[in-house]
């Protein structure tokens, strides 16, 4: 079953590369934009990148980051969760995108009349945490 006109095939080799890529960032303590995201991702396989110009494709980028976020669950598995898909941010943004907080909602993760502020906040936990995690385990990817 294809989805947003991309294969399986392609949704697994995506999920693999961006998981991988946003594990190095971590370790890194780095961000990451949904821009070099996915300039690594068309660099690093062999699908297409994604037009942010079109909305359909932009929800694409969304799709992915969740499909990372289960992946990296169940490769790494974390109570409460972390949110892998929190180091990546608009260019030029000072936080993740609302599919991110959509997520964490759907999660369990924050609750679904938080803030502004409490968005923020549980943004900033997430980050912290990845950096944390993937600092004191440098061989995790």
């Amino acid at each position: 079953m294809s989805r947003y006109g991309r294969t399986d095939s392609e949704w697994e080799e995506l999920v693999h590369t961006g998981r991988n890529f946003l594990v190095e960032r971590a370790k890194l303590s780095k961000l990451t934009s949904y821009t070099e995201l996915n300039a690594t991702l068309a660099r690093r396989t062999s699908c297409r990148p994604f037009d942010f110009e079109r909305a359909d494709e932009r929800a694409a980028m969304g799709h992915l980051l969740g499909l990372i976020v289960e992946r990296d669950q169940q490769i790494a598995p974390s109570a409460p969760p972390v949110m892998l898909s929190a180091l990546a941010t608009y260019l030029g943004a000072n936080d993740a995108g609302p599919g991110f907080y959509q997520l964490a909602k759907e999660l369990q993760l924050l609750p679904v009349s938080a803030s502004a502020d409490e968005k923020f906040g549980f943004w900033v936990k997430q980050v912290k945490r990845l950096y944390e995690r993937h600092a004191a385990d440098p061989a995790s990817a």
